[in-house]
């Protein structure tokens, strides 16, 4: 098993690659490294039915990659920079990795 520094669960890691394993939850994210979005601008730009949208957006939120706030009836989504900072630091570790070359099977046959 991998030892980082940041000590992060295999539950979080795959958490958060999972909500970026989709091409839409990734075009969601690039529209939010401009600025911060409502849903309803987010459905115009990404050409896509609000309830489509939302069940993206909650796989990012529960990811963490992106927050929201609501302001009277809109409710707009930004990036979450902290918990991709995480995500790019514990991908920054796998640079020190120096693995040890493969052993002999014990059981040789």
């Amino acid at each position: 098993m991998l030892q980082t520094f940041l000590k992060l669960s295999p539950t979080f890691v795959a958490t958060s690659f999972h909500a970026l394993s989709d091409p839409l939850r990734i075009q969601i994210l690039e529209l939010l490294w401009a600025q911060e979005l409502c849903v309803c601008d987010l459905c115009d730009r990404l050409n896509v039915p609000q309830s489509k949208l939302s069940f993206h957006l909650k796989n990012l939120r529960e990811a963490s990659l992106v927050k929201n706030r609501q302001n009277g009836r809109w409710i707009y989504y930004s990036l979450n920079l902290s918990q991709l900072e995480i995500l790019e630091k514990y991908l920054a570790e796998y640079k020190n990795i120096n693995p040890l070359p493969a052993q002999l099977c014990k059981n040789n046959h």
